[in-house]
């Protein structure tokens, strides 16, 4: 029987690239024959209250032995008092999109518990899934066999070309990532604000309910370089509305502090969009160099001079467009990110040390 239970923390439907990603795998399970049971843990994880570490614990007591189990990462690297007792008895598959300890703004003290709260938890598994090379790389210090880690990266869906065309000479810039200390937004604001003489506008289409703080620091940031005229902040919108963005835009820029894999620069790229961003986690894998620049994390110097050349030499911005339109038939598509899924899962079944 090709059955799964997948735990997740918090709402499926959050639009975020992580929950996304768990969406799509359900869907295209289920669309293989798979009979996938999704289980909703507590929304605080990774910082779990107690009464969703005893929700948790009755979740998994409930599960029948021997069964299938996948756990997102956002919780399973945060709970190993919980997964523990369950090791032998269930086939325990981790989903990481990265690394719990790295994520951006963490006091050191909370970076290095979570660590060995998510090294202790991965030893309880059969099989640990990543969306990247760079994150299985970033797994070697957590003491997880190779041969444990499998890759499955997110797929892409076939979406018609954007405009990249600057048709009356303003270069349109649009940034997919909700508001958050990790996805860089007040470098990419400081990086433009010393180029007010080229024409462009910069639309940042996210969530601004996330950080709040980070939210109101942004929006100060851009009324005090005098760019509220220059610069869209449209908050949460839809899948459609995410699209029609894309669309529009001339380039795609990304100006992340870390990233498991970026599934925003992969839609970007579907649509044949140049990108800059930065050269960290899997992003260098995904954008050819002939489709973007991309420059060191936390360096607003070198995103003003990658922005610069891109708003000032036209034979640049022309060949990135076509290396970005290239780019896009290579991507995978989602049918392939799930049926190498699915083969995981089949091969964590033929292994029976239950």
């Amino acid at each position: 029987m090709r059955q799964l239970i997948f735990l997740i923390p918090g709402d499926l439907q959050t639009p975020t690239g992580g929950y996304v990603y768990d969406r799509r795998i359900v869907e295209g399970l289920r669309d293989l024959g798979w009979h996938v049971d999704v289980r909703l843990l507590d929304g605080s994880f990774p910082d779990p209250t107690a009464e969703a570490l005893h929700h948790a614990r009755h979740v998994l007591a409930n599960i029948a032995h021997g069964a299938l189990v996948l756990i997102d990462g956002l919780a399973f690297g945060a709970m190993p008092q919980v997964v523990e007792p369950h090791a032998e008895r269930l086939r325990l598959m981790a989903l990481v999109h990265h690394p719990l300890a790295l994520e951006t703004g963490l006091a050191p003290a909370v970076a290095s518990a979570l660590r060995f709260s998510e090294t202790r938890a991965l030893r309880t598994t059969r099989q640990v899934i990543v969306t990247s090379h760079a994150t299985r790389r970033e797994l070697d210090s957590y003491g997880v066999r190779a041969e444990h880690i499998a890759v499955v990266e997110p797929g892409t869906d076939p979406a018609p070309l954007a405009a990249a065309d600057r048709p009356d000479g303003v270069l349109r810039m649009v940034c997919v990532a909700t508001i958050t200390p990790r996805k860089g937004h007040a470098l990419l604001i400081e990086a433009l604000a010393r180029l007010e003489k080229y024409p462009w506008h910069l639309t940042c289409v996210g969530s601004l309910e996330r950080s709040v703080a980070t939210a109101e620091q942004l929006r100060a940031q851009i009324t005090s370089k005098g760019l509220t005229d220059r610069v869209t902040l449209t908050g949460e919108v839809g899948q459609d509305e995410v699209g029609a963005f894309l669309a529009a835009a001339d380039l795609f820029v990304f100006p992340t502090l870390f990233e498991g894999y970026g599934m925003a620069v992969t839609e970007a790229l579907a649509r044949g969009l140049p990108v800059v961003s930065t050269r960290t986690g899997a992003i260098a894998e995904v954008v050819p160099p002939d489709a973007g620049i991309l420059v060191s994390p936390d360096n607003a110097s070198e995103l003003h001079d990658a922005l610069q050349r891109v708003l000032s030499e036209a034979a640049l911005f022309s060949s990135m467009v076509q290396g970005a339109r290239r780019a896009r038939g290579a991507l995978p598509g989602w049918s392939d990110s799930c049926e190498k899924m699915a083969d995981v899962f089949q091969q964590v079944m033929t292994v029976d040390r239950i």
